[in-house]
């Protein structure tokens, strides 16, 4: 159990933790809201229901004669005041556990009904306090640390003048990082990162962790440099306004929020041309490795090198393949996918390697059509960058991996890219477009892989709708006479047959 105390000088000093707290809970969290008369629990969660909600005008009536309240916001809220419950057992009659099930409760008068309340929970325990009031918060260390996080990501905020701003949750991702919108007054809407620095995982190699091995950013270091290397060489990526580089915590531009897809979902044509025009230019730019910061921080982009292959390539056997079977593969099975992804990888040994962005795709480029020239295109997503051949970013986006991506879409923008590189120096297509068929199929081996992990481990199920898509990508890698091998490796271990049809799967919440 950990406990913050926290002085609240007034009603706005709530309002302002009400939203900070609006940013940590989850689904399943309870929070019991104790204290006096007058003392501040409704306050607090008329403003995390408001933050909640994105709407500072949002009706919160009493729960005092319901008893409950329900909110279907960004994650579901039932807000619950026990003052005039006559007994404990009347909770489930209430809908308490289906509604915890499902998303948060906030919980008035908790004193009724102690017993029946969860004991992993977050306890806000007011009390009065000269002019203003006492606030005592405590729960469990999973939970606690959440508010914590939200805490100091508001001292960062206050340290930097901006003690006042407004947030609001924007977006995550399959990754552990977390974006919020702050709101300034005066100036225009910024974008937070929340990147605390990653905990290792277990060791797996050469006395190394995944993201070591697959060189995965484990702190924004990478991001802040990469930017820096993207912004300089003419191209449009976020400015980074303000930092703390060791708790992981950027105040960065907001590039916008227009993308490259359409109302429906579907691909807009002139926008993926645009953005593989920026690629093609990207690409004919010289490699910088090494990246100073302020501070005499320096950043090393790493290759995307046979390790990195290996590992991202073993998700399909570590994780798909036991998935689709029931079974995990012989060793047999391993050794020979292994040895197939050696001799492919060994062919890239004369390949054009440069600035390698990774997921250079739908849900990571912003379209600015205000602005003119390459800064219609905003990249948002690198930190993860290398060194590694141009065909894998080409490759990402034609074959994007959230979006179908038809035929023909596909081809225009190959055809675009290798005239535009063309035209600005040696470029040998022939030995690209090899590369391309490896490197879709490397990033779709990877793919297949991931979504059946983030099923499993991560408990994000909605990430398997992309199977078929990701497959039929895959069976369009394979056609070319370089990708016999792992063709044929495929062809016998079945993991082709029925992978492209429909899966059923859940919409996240």
């Amino acid at each position: 159990m950990r406990t913050i105390e926290l002085r609240l000088e007034d009603e706005a000093a709530t309002i302002q933790l009400g939203e900070d707290l609006a940013l940590a809970l989850k689904t399943g969290d309870c929070l019991a809201l104790s204290g006096d008369l007058g003392a501040g629990k409704s306050t607090l969660a008329r403003a995390l229901l408001r933050a909640m909600a994105d709407d500072a005008a949002l009706e919160v009536p009493s729960p005092t004669f319901t008893l409950v309240q329900n909110y279907e916001l960004r994650i579901p809220v039932a807000h619950f005041d026990l003052y005039r419950l006559a007994d404990a057992s009347e909770l489930e009659e209430l809908g308490f556990d289906e509604a915890l099930d499902a998303g948060i409760c906030l919980v008035e008068w908790p004193e009724k009904a102690l017993a029946a309340l969860p004991q992993k929970r977050l306890t806000a325990d007011f009390s009065h306090l000269d002019t203003g009031r006492l606030l005592v918060l405590s729960g469990d260390d999973a939970a606690m640390a959440r508010v914590e996080r939200s805490l100091a990501i508001r001292a960062f905020l206050r340290a930097r003048g901006h003690g006042e701003a407004i947030r609001r949750h924007l977006s995550g991702d399959a990754s552990s990082r977390a974006y919020e919108r702050i709101e300034i007054a005066g100036q225009r809407t910024k974008i937070l990162m929340d990147a605390a620095r990653q905990t290792p995982g277990p060791i797996l190699q050469d006395g190394k962790y995944y993201q070591q091995l697959a060189h995965i950013a484990e702190d924004v270091i990478p991001f802040v440099a990469v930017a820096k290397d993207i912004r300089d060489k003419g191209f449009c990526a976020p400015e980074i306004y303000e930092s703390d580089l060791e708790a992981g915590i950027l105040l960065i531009e907001n590039l916008g929020r227009e993308g490259i897809l359409s109302h429906d979902g579907t691909p807009i044509p002139e926008r993926y041309l645009e953005s593989v025009r920026v690629l093609a230019h990207l690409h004919a730019q010289p490699v910088k490795r090494d990246i100073t910061l302020p501070g005499a921080i320096s950043h090393h982009i790493p290759d995307f090198d046979r390790t990195a292959m290996r590992i991202e390539t073993g998700l399909l056997i570590d994780w798909y393949l036991p998935w689709k079977r029931g079974e995990r593969a012989s060793d047999s099975e391993r050794r020979s996918y292994f040895e197939v992804w050696d001799q492919l990888i060994d062919l890239l040994a004369v390949s054009e390697k440069k600035l390698l962005l990774r997921d250079y795709h739908s849900p990571n480029i912003i379209w600015r059509g205000e602005k003119t020239g390459f800064e219609r295109v905003g990249i948002i997503d690198f930190q993860d960058a290398m060194i590694g051949p141009t065909a894998y970013d080409v490759a990402a986006i034609t074959q994007d991996a959230r979006v179908t991506i038809e035929p023909g879409l596909c081809r225009d923008m190959l055809d675009l890219y290798c005239r535009e590189r063309r035209t600005l120096g040696v470029f040998d297509e022939a030995l690209f477009r090899r590369d391309w068929h490896l490197m879709s199929a490397q990033r779709n081996c990877k793919l297949a892989g991931i979504w059946v992990r983030l099923m499993q481990r991560d408990g994000k199920p909605f990430y398997m709708k992309h199977m078929p898509r990701t497959f039929a990508y895959l069976e369009e890698a394979l056609r070319h006479e370089a990708l016999a091998p792992l063709s044929d490796w495929c062809a016998k271990a079945g993991i082709l047959e029925s992978a492209s049809a429909k899966l059923d799967v859940p919409e996240p919440l």
